[in-house]
């Protein structure tokens, strides 16, 4: 946070100068403009293969399908209730800034993620930033409908975003994952802008019988360990010959993987659990609250109404996580480390606001008074209590 916090005082002092500097400093990239300009994405295109495209288009597909249904949920409404008029309005934010991180690996999947169902929602302003972005997410940026997309990351992009400079437009609430100083920058902005949420290290519980396929838990904790070092991983069993052709498995599947470097060094973070029954594996489960939940079992979909701490959950031996993460339909940025027992994963939602209104007439004053006069005197709030005073006189 001390590094944070002097990044972020001196990027809101020093504008596009800060920003520059630790761009320079942290990402090894000197640059003086800091927006892909048209003529860079239509270039981004021509280096990005056909194929690429088209699983782009055919991601974001699936991701605006479900983000359509998801906004079916919110809707203006208007009640009528003893002289009352109670209505709620759906208010889209102005301007969003979506973080798409670019360590590891490029992320232009995140791209969609965060920017599909901002633009659904009837978002105006939607900018993108990402270090060292590649071809593959400005061109996804650029499908998914960012309006802006800028070359720059870490805590110095967020209080770019946050606050503004003369090159990067100060926005309403940034979403997006990142490290742990995008994290960081993201709680110390708080406030000043909203954010979705705090993420930390990406993670996966596996939950399985007797009856799963070893092969496909031991693929998919590798999966999800590849993301960093600190990414982490639970297998919940009520089979140690299971867990035992698990372990071997994972020796044998790594050596073959490009990330095994990685793997190697987050196989720290792999815990185990041998369970009696797959009543305890989902109590379990509902105490850890972790990002990614797989059922891998006899039927899933029996114990799937008794989680109810998780950010995405996977059903049964097809649904690998890896498909949530790129194209099933279903946000990939989702809460972690226990953060799904009070929140959940980006969704349209994010990016709209419920705003209530209300019109009491005359009926109303007379059914609602003697309520509001009791609570503002108990709450000894006097300029309350005489503002209902003074409407109930006019009324009698």
């Amino acid at each position: 946070m001390k590094i944070v916090d002097k990044i972020i005082k001196e990027v809101r002092d020093k504008g596009d100068i800060a920003v520059s500097y630790y761009t320079k400093k942290f990402d090894k990239t000197v640059l003086e403009s800091f927006v892909v300009t048209k003529e860079e994405i239509k270039e981004a295109y021509g280096q990005v293969d056909e194929s690429t495209i088209r699983a782009i288009k055919l991601a974001k597909e699936n991701i605006e399908f479900f983000a359509k249904r998801q906004l079916k949920q919110f809707r203006n409404f208007e009640i009528k209730k003893n002289g009352m008029i109670l209505g709620q309005r759906v208010v889209p934010i102005e301007k969003i800034g979506v973080y798409i991180p670019g360590g590891n690996y490029p992320l232009p999947s995140t791209a969609l993620m965060c920017i599909v169902p901002a633009r659904l929602a009837g978002v105006k302003e939607i900018i993108a930033c990402s270090p060292k972005i590649g071809p593959e997410t400005i061109v996804a940026a650029d499908i998914a409908g960012a309006d802006k997309i800028f070359r720059i990351g870490g805590a110095q992009a967020i209080a770019a975003m946050a606050y503004g400079t003369k090159q990067v437009p100060k926005v309403d609430k940034i979403v997006g994952p990142g490290n742990i100083y995008v994290t960081a920058a993201k709680k110390a902005v708080y406030g000043d802008c909203g954010i979705d949420f705090l993420a930390g290290p990406s993670e996966v519980m596996i939950i399985a019988d007797e009856t799963a396929d070893y092969k496909l838990i031991a693929i998919d904790l590798m999966a999800q360990l590849e993301h960093d070092i600190n990414a982490r991983a639970f297998l919940v069993a009520n089979s140690a010959a299971l867990v035992k052709k698990v372990r071997i498995d994972i020796g044998k599947l790594m050596l073959d993987l490009a990330t095994k470097s990685i793997i190697k060094q987050s196989l720290k973070n792999l815990k185990i659990k041998i369970v009696k029954n797959m009543d305890e594996a989902v109590s379990f489960a509902n105490e850890i609250a972790p990002e990614h939940l797989e059922l891998q079992m006899k039927n899933p979909e029996k114990y799937a109404d008794k989680l109810i701490s998780y950010g995405s959950l996977f059903l049964g031996k097809y649904t690998a996580e890896a498909f949530g993460d790129y194209c099933s339909g279903t946000n990939h940025v989702l809460p972690t480390n226990g953060g799904s027992r009070f929140t959940s994963g980006l969704s349209v939602r994010d990016f709209v606001k419920l705003q209530t209104h209300q019109k009491i007439d005359r009926t109303g004053v007379i059914k609602l008074a003697p309520t509001a006069l009791k609570l503002s005197k108990i709450e000894g709030l006097d300029a309350h209590n005489k503002s209902i005073e003074i409407r109930l006189s006019d009324t009698v």
